[in-house]
């Protein structure tokens, strides 16, 4: 991955969703925040793309090798037929490009073992990204609850406090409409968005549980 898509990502991940509201201050903070989740959805992108390139160049060099070594089996049968036949200056010239191919290898190795790390990498990345921007939507979210809160003791009232949550409601769901989920309707949306938390739970303690388990195997042997 690029030194400048690697900066990037590190400063999206570090970045403090507070400090993001103290630049903002009471100017359209929904707006800023609606901006800073898609910046984090394009980088997701951005390292996807880096990463199909880098899968690509390993599928080449895969291919590159299994020829390589291909063509290394058939000159050993090739030799073996010049030698039968007394042509040890065939069987010479076979040598000669199993040399060549020999030559090769290791760096066609070292290029998809380099491949993996990078893909291993960037996998890493969109798993970072991903997690920062549901951290991300959890604080947009207090952060209307607070807000919406705050509105309720104001002259406004009630109803300047329903107005202010149904903007802040449009914004994010515009977030979530462009990232193909369908924004919250009533309680069957309700109903689904916990039970998507909750699988959500249930996946990372199993993640969790599978590491302590990892751990303890290491450290029995």
């Amino acid at each position: 991955m690029t030194e400048k898509l690697t900066s990037r990502v590190g400063r999206i991940i570090s970045g403090s969703f507070n400090a993001l509201l103290d630049t903002v201050e009471d100017a359209a903070p929904e707006a800023m925040l609606e901006q800073a989740i898609r910046e984090v959805d394009d980088a997701i992108e951005d390292v996807r793309a880096e990463l199909g390139k880098v899968i690509a160049a390993k599928h080449v060099a895969n291919k590159k090798l299994a020829d390589k070594n291909a063509q290394h089996d058939d000159l050993s049968s090739k030799i073996e037929i010049a030698l039968t036949e007394k042509r040890e200056d065939l069987a010479e010239a076979a040598i000669a490009q199993q040399l060549d191919i020999e030559a090769q290898l290791p760096v066609l190795e070292q290029t998809i073992a380099d491949a993996s790390e990078n893909e291993k990498e960037l996998e890493g990345y969109i798993a970072a990204l991903q997690a920062k921007r549901r951290e991300m939507a959890e604080e947009l979210k207090a952060f209307r609850e607070a807000k919406a809160a705050s509105n309720t003791g104001q002259t406004g009232g009630p109803s300047a406090a329903q107005a202010d949550i149904s903007k802040a409601t449009k914004a994010f769901d515009r977030i979530m409409e462009r990232q193909g989920i369908p924004p919250s309707k009533g309680a069957a949306s309700a109903k689904t968005a916990a039970q998507m938390q909750e699988l959500e739970q249930l996946s990372q303690q199993n993640r969790i549980k599978e590491r302590l388990t990892a751990i303890k195997s290491r450290l029995e042997e």
